[in-house]
């Protein structure tokens, strides 16, 4: 790769689009997301935010356009993005039946750390996430934020330069939310690791984004800073009316009936 300005970001894009048949769910986007940082990805049910992922994870082939992840194309490279990132669904993935500890030292085995490195990094994940009192009880009986913390420290274990986070507190109580806001600061304090993150929370976005990117209809609004957006919209604006100006006139209640179903079966396990 060349020694350009690529070199400095953790994820770049170009034109990068997906259609199917007809639709076209993301078009032609450029992003440019620098290392060390907290980017959201915002916009209505349909708007293309977890189609970008899936493309940016290489679970998903663009149509045309070019992205690079890590430094790496996700086309011609995707084992290589893979091993620089990490990801965390929407779907819950710890297994229930296994406690804390058996499902890290599983995500630790597919990672292919070594022995020493896995007791290590088992350890540091436990006490990093607060789950070190927890670590030998079953998933089934956590509470949903202790669940998204263990899969945010199955997600680090490897130690990615680059977490994707596909609406990682849907389904939280207040408390169990904000507990998931304070582990994702301080990932990026104490890790300078880069993070992107789709949400509908207009405080989460505003809680933990640097900058941020509106979609609509599969295309970039605007980016920038929660503060900054807020006051070109005037010195009262707020991220809800960012939000309601930029994605296409009203915030989107309800989604497709599959969207609503996976959300509340999300929920309801995390609750």
């Amino acid at each position: 790769m060349n020694n350009d300005i690529s070199d400095k970001l953790a994820i770049k894009t170009s034109e990068l689009t997906r259609q199917f048949g007809n639709l076209i769910a993301v078009d032609h986007i450029e992003l440019r997301v620098s290392y060390g940082e907290i980017f959201g990805l915002l916009g209505a049910n349909g708007a293309g935010k977890s189609t970008v992922i899936k493309m940016l994870t290489t679970l998903l082939p663009p149509t045309i356009g070019f992205a690079e992840v890590g430094g790496f194309d996700i086309i011609k490279s995707p084992g290589d993005v893979r091993r620089s990132i990490g990801y965390v669904s929407q779907l819950v993935s710890a297994d229930g039946t296994l406690t804390g500890f058996e499902n890290l030292r599983l995500s630790a085995k597919l990672y292919g750390l070594t022995s020493t490195e896995r007791a290590e990094r088992i350890n540091d994940a436990l006490n990093f996430m607060g789950l070190i009192d927890s670590a030998h009880k079953l998933v089934k009986t956590y509470s949903g934020g202790m669940i998204r913390r263990l899969e945010l420290a199955q997600a680090m274990l490897h130690r990615p330069a680059i977490l994707f986070l596909d609406e990682p507190t849907i389904g939280l109580d207040p408390v169990a939310r904000h507990m998931v806001w304070d582990r994702l600061l301080n990932l990026k304090r104490d890790y300078g690791m880069t993070v992107l993150i789709t949400t509908h929370d207009m405080e989460e976005a505003e809680a933990l984004c640097d900058r941020l990117a509106i979609l609509h209809n599969g295309r970039i609004s605007v980016v920038g800073a929660p503060a900054e957006l807020c006051a070109e919209l005037g010195a009262s604006a707020t991220m809800d009316d960012v939000f309601i100006h930029y994605a296409g006139g009203s915030i989107h209640e309800g989604g497709t009936f599959g969207e609503v179903s996976q959300a509340r079966r999300t929920a309801q396990r995390l609750g």
